[in-house]
């Protein structure tokens, strides 16, 4: 199976002085623009379109090899790569020869997105903290009007892992009737009280760092060890802690510039430091408290103007929506009863659905790295879908 090869992000504007976007809490921005990618070909109809939705740190590069993004201080070597290379190609779960790909960088992200490390046009200066607070319900709407500019009316599917996740379910019942197949890893339909302690632990790293000024560091400096905390925070419930050990090199680094006498004395302390250090590189830490505020506060029936969860599902019931439900059995970031709840509002709202349970040693991570356990029952549904 090849690769995708190398691709090149394209830019859709999404709103203007004419027609703003206009966030869920009131708030507008001009001058939108959204960073995508797209893999395959979309056919005649226009029937056979895939939206992904990236995880938290994710970008619009899901396949293939992209060197750069335009004017773009964040894209690293890192960054180069697909996040998703294991499952969009010929012949894989997302296959191009068949279907179109569409993923984009989250409203309000760092990677071309419009979002606080971008300029505002109406001052010459960036929006930073003044940026709008961004929700789930946000960055599905930004890019339903993305399908609205490629001329898409009706998506094959919707796909999501992890906090991408939660804006495939949020893109379903919001828009019924532009999706068939809906296809949620990892993810669930409310955000737990440890994830919102997790969240409020990596807020309260950055904006305790000196550097970053409320927000306003784009000329003094990145506030470097608030972020990489903040990163590290997470890391620990991205990856199971057995992998975390395994990756660790042997050889211990003393970051002396981390601490004033404390000496990292084993290869798992100084893999946590090298993995929040590096991402300082890649991330703008004003994104990164938009997204965590945008996970910690989500409810899908509030952001979709719904009674309750059974109102919110019966819209995805009378589309006529198939839902692929995957669980990931050593998941620590969203726990394994998080997509049984999920499954148990489909019972409730009498949505059809495929309820799998992935059983892996990588924890959260799996939907990245085994592409082997999700392709089949990916394919599967997708051809059912497209038939």
């Amino acid at each position: 199976m090849s690769d995708p090869g190398q691709v090149e992000t394209q830019f859709q504007t999404i709103a203007t002085s004419e027609c703003p976007f206009v966030f869920r809490n009131g708030d507008s921005l001009d001058d939108v623009v959204i960073a995508y990618e797209t893999w395959g070909t979309l056919n005649e109809d226009r029937s056979n379109a895939i939206l992904l939705f990236h995880a938290f740190s994710g970008s619009q590069h899901a396949a293939g090899y992209n060197p750069s993004v335009e004017g773009n201080e964040f894209w690293t070597k890192e960054c180069e790569q697909g996040w998703w290379n294991p499952f969009i190609g010929p012949g894989k779960a997302l296959d191009t020869d068949k279907y179109f790909i569409i993923c984009a960088n989250y409203l309000g992200g760092c990677y071309g997105s419009t979002g606080p490390a971008s300029v505002n046009p109406a001052t010459g200066l960036r929006h930073g903290s003044s940026f709008p607070n961004v929700t789930v319900n946000d960055v599905v709407r930004s890019q339903a009007l993305l399908l609205d500019g490629l001329g898409i009316q009706k998506l094959l599917a919707v796909v999501g892992p992890s906090t991408g996740g939660l804006a495939c379910v949020s893109f379903a019942t919001l828009f019924p009737e532009r999706v068939s197949l809906v296809i949620p890893i990892a993810t669930g339909t409310r955000t737990t009280v440890l994830n919102r302690i997790i969240l409020l632990e990596q807020i309260l790293a950055i904006e305790n760092d000196p550097k970053f000024q409320a927000g306003k560091y784009y000329d003094s400096g990145v506030p470097e060890t608030g972020l990489s905390l903040a990163r590290m925070i997470s890391h620990k419930t991205f990856v199971h802690l057995n992998a975390i050990e395994r990756r660790a090199g042997k050889d211990v680094v003393h970051p002396e510039d981390r601490f004033s006498w404390y000496r990292a004395h084993d290869h798992v302390e100084s893999y946590m430091l090298h993995q929040g250090k590096k991402f300082t590189a890649r991330f703008d830490a004003n994104t990164y408290l938009r997204i965590c505020e945008m996970w910690s506060r989500y409810d899908p029936v509030i952001e979709g103007d719904a009674e309750d969860l059974l109102s919110l599902f019966s819209r995805s019931r009378e589309a006529g929506h198939q839902y692929l439900v995957f669980s990931i059995d050593e998941d620590y970031c969203f726990y394994p009863e998080e997509q049984a709840a999920l499954v148990e509002q489909l019972k409730h709202a009498e949505v059809p659905h495929l309820f799998l349970t992935v059983h892996s040693e990588k924890g959260h991570d799996s939907f990245l790295l085994e592409p082997e356990l999700y392709t089949p029952h990916i394919q599967v549904m997708l051809q059912n879908a497209a038939d």
